[in-house]
């Protein structure tokens, strides 16, 4: 079972993405998984306390990610679940741990490594 989920959105070229306020990345919102607790569980129970505003369309798990990051030599597992629709207000929940969500293009920005690897499968330049 993965470690923690993330939620990919994508509409008119843009994505959905939230920035963390530590270090200013950019990622696809979700996070850590408690104990017993599904990864789809996670999904909705990260975004009620991160975004307590938005409402998610259907989702459906596209990738489980199990890799370790090339410069923190972390590892990396993720499961990542689509959907086409969200809607409400962009309002962050949790102000200590993020600082922006904001429907941005991903290229060029400072991702976090996971988020990376999503833009890079989901969205590749070229």
């Amino acid at each position: 079972m993965a470690k923690s989920s993330k939620l990919v959105v994508a509409k008119k070229g843009r994505v959905f993405l939230v920035r963390r306020r530590r270090d200013k990345l950019w990622m696809f919102p979700g996070g850590r998984r408690h104990a017993g607790e599904s990864e789809r569980k996670c999904l909705f129970r990260e975004i009620g306390e991160r975004l307590p505003k938005l409402k998610l369309g259907s989702v459906k798990l596209w990738e489980e990610v199990k890799g370790r990051n090339r410069q923190s030599r972390k590892r990396m597992s993720a499961a990542i679940f689509l959907t086409k629709r969200v809607s409400g207000p962009l309002k962050i929940g949790d102000k200590r741990e993020l600082d922006k969500a904001a429907w941005r293009k991903p290229q060029g920005l400072r991702l976090t490594p996971t988020s990376r690897y999503i833009c890079d499968k989901l969205f590749p330049v070229g």
